[in-house]
């Protein structure tokens, strides 16, 4: 796990998978690894979207390239997150995760009236909680996504005096539905969504991580606002953690934004910390299908 500060409109200083990496079991690797990246992590890439506060975060992930151990958040804000990972053998999932209030690292310090709050559940969602990077609850959905498939996020935020109500939702391809995953509920002092954000993690940092490429396009990112009208993002600052290594790139799509890290990619589209802009686009369809 990686131990650097993300920018503030974050709250904690890694938001990374959390207490996931437990879940994945030792593995030897035999493969021979390139000289210069023996012993160096894969570098995480981030989008910083700047958006307006809002009610709702809708965003699209396509993977193009991945490897055991990824994670690609879609839903990034300001108290969780929200995306897909690969595990070991190819097990594929959703996970969504809200932080508790505060900086403790332990769950079982929290007091029980402090904590994240289950209001929803879905019959085939997991739930837990999660320590070591904040506390918080976390949720996991079984789902085998695939290479090239385009699928669709959404996180909508219901403000209850000073507690605030995430939920999570999937536009289920088979289904051609929207489905309701998970709301949890934390004291927010009131506060809506912000701080958006996506990124893409190798959480398996084995020797050989930084050899394996991984690339994903993020698209049509829209915002409810506090007004209730959906608006399109179309700006996005390219930011990393601090591994000093830059085969790592991002750059503007048609709809929206790319990011890619590991292996023999090149930083040869966008310097790190630039601004990135599309133009907008219509209304995805999958917002016309909203229950």
């Amino acid at each position: 796990m990686s131990s650097y500060c993300f920018p503030v409109s974050v709250l904690h200083c890694s938001f990374h998978l959390l207490a996931v990496v437990v879940t994945l079991a030792v593995v030897t690797d035999v493969e021979a690894v390139s000289p210069e990246l023996e012993g160096i992590a894969c570098r995480s890439v981030h989008l910083q979207y700047q958006a307006p506060k809002g009610l709702a975060f809708y965003n699209e992930v396509t993977v193009e390239e991945s490897h055991e151990g990824t994670y690609f958040c879609v839903c990034g804000f300001n108290m969780g997150y929200y995306g897909i990972q690969e595990l070991q053998r190819g097990k594929k999932l959703l996970i969504f995760s809200v932080w508790d209030p505060g900086n403790q690292n332990d769950p079982d310090s929290v007091d029980v009236e402090d904590r994240v709050k289950l209001l929803h559940q879905n019959e085939d969602v997991r739930i837990g909680r999660f320590g070591n990077e904040g506390t918080g609850g976390q949720s996991f959905y079984d789902y085998d996504w695939k290479v090239g498939e385009t699928y669709r996020f959404m996180v909508t935020a219901e403000v209850k005096g000073a507690r605030t109500a995430f939920a999570s939702h999937f536009f289920h391809p088979e289904k051609k539905a929207w489905i309701h995953l998970v709301t949890f509920e934390r004291n927010s002092n009131g506060a809506p969504l912000s701080g958006y954000y996506a990124f893409v993690e190798d959480f398996r940092r084995n020797r050989i991580s930084a050899t394996k490429n991984r690339r994903a396009q993020f698209t049509q990112p829209w915002v409810k606002g506090l007004s209730g009208k959906w608006q399109p993002v179309t700006q996005a600052r390219f930011t990393a953690d601090g591994n000093p290594v830059m085969n790592i790139d991002a750059g503007p799509e048609p709809e929206g934004f790319f990011l890619s890290t590991g292996g023999k990619i090149e930083n040869e589209h966008t310097p790190l910390r630039d601004l990135m802009k599309i133009q907008p686009g219509p209304r995805p369809m999958a917002l016309q299908k909203l229950p």
